[in-house]
């Protein structure tokens, strides 16, 4: 494609329209890959925009998130702390009593 075609009349007019060596459907073709080609040339400088720059908006939302995430953590250690603290403690005298295998049936 040549460069003397401008970016805003590719998308208007076909340059190949009237060219004495190609045929209406050959200058269409070409036409369609000029438009493609120039939309090609914006994708990639829109991707490398949103490449290059952090995406601030993201960026806030990310921090809004970690700061929620960080309370939930608190409130869960909080709760697994009063859970353990409601439980009895066991007898210091006598130990650790280990109650899992235990099947007697009492009254």
């Amino acid at each position: 494609m040549s460069s003397a075609l401008s970016n805003s009349t590719v998308f208007e007019t076909n340059p190949y329209e009237g060219h004495p060596n190609l045929s209406e459907l050959e200058a269409e073709v070409l036409w369609q890959y000029a438009k493609l080609s120039q939309n090609i040339k914006e994708l990639v400088a829109e991707s490398r925009r949103v490449s290059e720059a952090p995406d601030e908006k993201l960026l806030k939302q990310l921090r809004g998130l970690e700061v929620k995430m960080g309370l939930v953590l608190t409130l869960f250690k909080a709760s697994v702390w009063a859970v353990i603290n409601e439980q009895p403690m066991a007898d210091a005298s006598s130990g650790y009593v280990d109650t899992t295998a235990d099947d007697t049936i009492r009254h």
